[in-house]
């Protein structure tokens, strides 16, 4: 494939980086939105009046409509151009904010939702591939760092804290404020920034049945990795069938993309790349290593550390400082040491590793002081990993074809996200429940180690003024308590551990898969 032209004496004006600001903070305001229901949870679904089964469409429905809004950014940027598109995906995503901050409607804010969704996923690939076909390769590490902030950093490191702090202050309506603001900020420097009047994109029509394919799957597959561990997985009617639904939706419209009809939603021709091939791969991976320990760290720290929001999304701030830093690094040696974007891959999957084997260490009585270097250590991986998979997968695309590969690369992270957070919760949940069988097995009223833990809890409750009839009573339930959180800790546990050995097993694999399309590229 031909890549991208490189300028020799481009550089960027006054406008280029109002646009940069533009984009970055249009992906923030998509951050805060994705990460709205999670936070504000407990509160939202009182204010609502939802029962479980209604609110988890707000979840599910917002990412299922990021999914096709990533499949659907070419033919719209081919249509309306890159201008009109991303000011107004960015536009919408401000209104659907707003709106959602007013309501307290839940089949309103579910539709709502979906308007959030579609709009986010647009505005990410129309950005991302705003900024690739503007401006010169020689600057990209640089601006691609720039644009993870928002995109990638924001939703895992600084949205959990904001949005935690306002939850414990304030009410889940100011998190959607927050994205509002956000939105029109980045539409008002959007609009200063200029016209994009060099974005590319193939003259195809649009893809309706293509369409309605990947709507329905990633819908059903959404729903099933998000309640899977809720109802046992497969032994639940529901999750097989929309299991079974969602794949063959999907294996039927994989299929049909290799059709000889001109209309594709997306272009799997982008695979003939062999670097895009292979940093599509990790980045499904990275993918869940990134999601999977921005939902595990925080869910460890609020349950068993008996950490606030606010709390939680202080301990993961310092990752957030260190994976920005370690962004600009890896430019800076890219840019002006001409260090080749690979060569970091390897030492940001080391480092990341590590972080998860210090993680692992944790118990009940760890607080932020003790785990703050395994989390900076987390932020350095990633900052290693995710601009050198950018540069590596689009930085070779023709330009015509780059947004076809910016919404798949996009499509892989989003889905390794999603089946790293079903995969620890079901992982998380089985543990818990069989460490707390076998602790349990072990707990009876003849054991040494018993007696003792009784005896103290006795004590505690005698000198804390309970009656002495129904402190027995009392001192058991307690020690029961504390069996459960034992459990619930050495699972926490397991899935940081998980998380680490999850690259033991994918680097052999993903070497293989690279030698593999050496190969073929080289015949």
């Amino acid at each position: 494939m031909t890549p991208l032209p490189v300028a020799s004496n481009a550089g960027i004006d006054l406008r280029g980086w109002i646009l940069i600001a533009g984009i970055s903070m249009a992906a923030l305001a998509e951050a805060v939105a994705s990460t709205a229901i999670s936070t504000g949870r407990i509160d939202l679904i009182g204010d609502i009046h939802a029962t479980p089964d209604e609110f988890l469409w707000l979840d599910v429905g917002y990412t299922a409509a990021k999914f096709t809004g990533f499949a659907i950014s070419a033919w719209l940027i081919n249509v309306l151009s890159g201008t009109v598109v991303l000011r107004f995906a960015t536009g919408v995503l401000a209104i659907g904010c707003g709106l959602a901050a007013l309501t307290q409607d839940a089949g309103f804010l579910t539709a709502l939702r979906l308007l959030q969704g579609l709009a986010g996923g647009v505005l990410l690939v129309c950005g991302q591939t705003a900024l690739f076909q503007l401006f010169d390769r020689q600057r990209q590490p640089l601006i691609q760092s720039l644009f993870a902030t928002g995109a990638v950093v924001a939703p895992a490191c600084f949205v959990p804290l904001m949005s935690g702090w306002i939850v414990d202050n304030w009410s889940w309506n100011w998190i959607f404020l927050t994205g509002f603001a956000s939105g029109l900020v980045g539409l008002a420097l959007a609009v200063a920034g200029g016209e994009l009047n060099r974005m590319e994109a193939p003259d195809r029509g649009f893809d309706w049945p293509g369409l309605v394919l990947l709507a329905a799957a990633v819908t059903a597959l959404t729903y099933v990795l998000n309640q899977g561990s809720r109802w046992n997985w497969f032994d639940e009617t529901r999750i097989i069938l929309l299991a079974a639904f969602g794949t063959a939706a999907l294996v039927v419209f994989v299929i049909s993309l290799f059709g000889t009809h001109k209309d594709k939603l997306i272009d799997l021709s982008v695979f003939r790349d062999q670097d895009f091939a292979f940093a599509f791969a990790v980045s499904f991976v990275a993918g869940f290593a990134l999601t999977g320990s921005a939902y595990v760290i925080p869910s460890f720290a609020v349950s068993l550390l008996g950490m606030t929001a606010t709390e939680a999304g202080w301990l993961l701030l310092p990752s957030g400082f260190l994976f920005i830093a370690t962004l600009l690094l890896v430019a800076l040696l890219i840019r002006v040491g001409r260090l080749p974007p690979i060569a970091t891959v390897p030492f940001g999957i080391l480092t990341f590793m590590a972080a998860m084997w210090m993680l692992s260490q944790s118990n009940a009585e760890s607080g932020a002081a003790d785990m703050n270097l395994a989390i900076l250590l987390r932020g350095a991986g990633l900052g290693m990993l995710f601009l050198s998979l950018t540069l590596i997968a689009l930085s070779g695309l023709p330009r015509a074809f780059l947004v076809y590969g910016v919404a798949l690369f996009n499509i892989g992270r989003l889905a390794g996200g999603q089946i790293g957070i079903g995969s620890l919760q079901t992982l998380i949940d089985r543990e818990t429940a069989q460490n707390l069988a076998v602790l349990g097995a072990n707990l009876n009223n003849g054991h040494p180690a018993v007696i003792s833990r009784l005896a103290q809890i006795n004590g505690l409750l005698a000198a804390k003024g309970v009656e002495p009839g129904g402190i027995p009573k009392a001192a058991m339930s307690m020690l029961g308590r504390q069996l459960s959180n034992q459990a619930a800790v050495i699972s926490f546990e397991t899935a940081f551990f998980t998380i680490a050995l999850l690259f033991v097993v994918a680097a052999p694999i993903l070497i293989a898969y690279k030698i593999i399309l050496g190969k073929i590229g080289g015949h």
